[in-house]
Order: structure tokens, then sequence, then C-alpha cells
């Protein structure tokens, strides 16, 4: 009634099939997440440079010779975030 030897064929086949769709979809999300990551790279980097465009540096230096340890703090603050945004991603 069953013929094993086919249906273990069949499932050798199947189990091909699915390890080769698994890693094709890996490679997809990889490539996608890839994508990503290098978008929000490039907002970031155009938020920077927009950022440096608009505040001077004599005025930056001032602002960061009042307050050290709150320009310090905000610069943590800013890596710690970009970081999480960058892991997320």
């Amino acid at each position: 009634m069953f013929d094993n030897d086919r249906m273990g064929e069949e499932l050798r086949a199947l189990k091909v099939d699915v390890t080769r769709l698994l890693s094709t979809a890996g490679e997809e999300m990889f490539e996608s997440s890839k994508d990503r990551a290098e978008a929000l790279a490039d907002q970031i980097r155009a938020a920077l440079t927009e950022l440096g465009e608009t505040v001077e540096q004599e005025q930056l230096q001032g602002l960061v010779a009042e307050r050290p340890i709150t320009s310090l703090a905000s610069a943590f603050a800013l890596g710690v975030v970009v970081g999480f945004m960058l892991r997320r991603h």
C-alpha cells in the first residue's frame, strides 16, 4: 500500500527544498536589514551635516566652554541613541 522508498525520496527532496528556501529567506532578510541600516546611516550623516552647517564653530565652542558637563552628557546620550537606532535596524 505504501512505498517506503518513494516516501523517503520525497521527504529528502522536501528537506532539500526547505533548506534552500530558508537559506534564501535568511539572505534576503540580511540584505533588507543591511539596506535599512545604510539608509539610516545616510539620514544621520545628512542630519549631522545640516547641524554642522547651522551651528558656527565659535558658538559651539562657547557653549561647550560654559557647560562642559552638560555638553559631555549630551554627547554621550546622542551616542547611545544612535547606537540603539543602528542596532535595531
